[in-house]
C-alpha cells in the first residue's frame, strides 16, 4: 500500500509539472510583452517618447521580471559589442517606414535569416535588438504606430518558429541560465557570434528587399 501511495504522489507531482508548462499562447504573449518592455527601454535610452497603452497589461504566465531584466542585460552587451549594427536599421536595409507591409516583410526576412542555422539564446537576443532598433527608427520618423506592428510581427514569428524550441526548454525562464557564470568574457562568445552574423544578414536582406524599394 505504501508503494502505491508513493506512486500516486509521484504521478500527481509529474502531472503538476506538466500543468505548469506554458502553453503556446502564453509563450507568444510573453514574447510580445518582453518585446514591448525591451523596445520601451531602448526608446527611453534614445530619448524619444512613445505612447504605450499595453504597458500596464499583466504579463501572461507571471511577470517574468527576472527574464525581462536578463534579456535587457544581454541586449546591452550585444549592442555594446556591435553598436552600429543595431542602430539605423531602416537605413541599413534601405526601406521606407511609411508602409506597414514593407516594415513587416523586412523584419520577418531578417528574423528568418538570423535563425537559418538554428536557434540559440544569442540569436533570440539579437531578434529583440533588431525589433527595438527598428522601433526606434519608426518613432523617430513619426511612425509610432509601427511599433505595435513590430511587436505583433515578433509574436507571430515566435509562434511559427520559436515556440517548440521554447517549450522544450521550459519557457522563457531558460534564458536565466545564460548568466549563471558572472564572468562577462565567458558570455561574450555567443553574443559576438550573434552580432557578427547579423551584420552579414543585413547585407543579404538588402539584396532580397532591393526589388521592392
Amino acid at each position: 500500500m505504501e508503494v502505491l501511495r508513493r506512486s500516486s504522489v509521484f504521478a500527481a507531482e509529474v502531472m503538476e509539472v506538466f500543468d505548469r508548462s506554458p502553453t503556446d499562447k502564453e509563450l507568444v504573449s510573453q514574447a510580445k510583452a518582453l518585446c514591448r518592455d525591451y523596445i520601451n527601454s531602448r526608446l527611453i535610452r534614445a530619448g524619444v517618447s512613445w505612447s504605450k497603452p499595453e504597458c500596464n497589461v499583466p504579463m501572461p504566465g507571471g511577470k517574468l521580471a527576472e527574464e525581462k531584466n536578463i534579456l535587457l542585460r544581454l541586449g546591452d552587451e550585444l549592442e555594446y559589442i556591435r553598436p552600429n549594427v543595431y542602430r539605423n536599421i531602416a537605413r541599413q536595409l534601405n526601406i521606407s517606414l511609411h508602409s506597414e507591409t514593407v516594415v513587416t516583410d523586412a523584419f520577418l526576412a531578417v528574423a528568418a535569416q538570423i535563425f537559418t542555422a538554428g536557434i540559440t539564446w544569442g540569436k533570440v537576443v539579437a531578434l529583440y535588438a533588431v525589433a527595438a532598433g527598428l522601433a526606434v527608427d519608426c518613432v523617430r520618423h513619426a511612425q509610432p504606430a509601427m511599433v505595435h506592428t513590430i511587436v505583433d510581427c515578433l509574436g507571430e514569428f515566435v509562434r511559427k518558429t520559436l515556440v517548440t524550441w521554447l517549450k522544450r526548454r521550459g519557457g522563457w525562464a531558460d534564458i536565466t541560465k545564460c548568466v549563471v557564470n558572472t564572468d562577462p568574457s565567458l558570455r561574450s562568445h555567443w553574443l559576438v557570434a550573434a552580432a557578427c552574423s547579423f551584420g552579414h544578414f543585413l547585407k543579404a536582406i538588402f539584396f532580397v528587399l532591393l526589388p521592392e524599394r
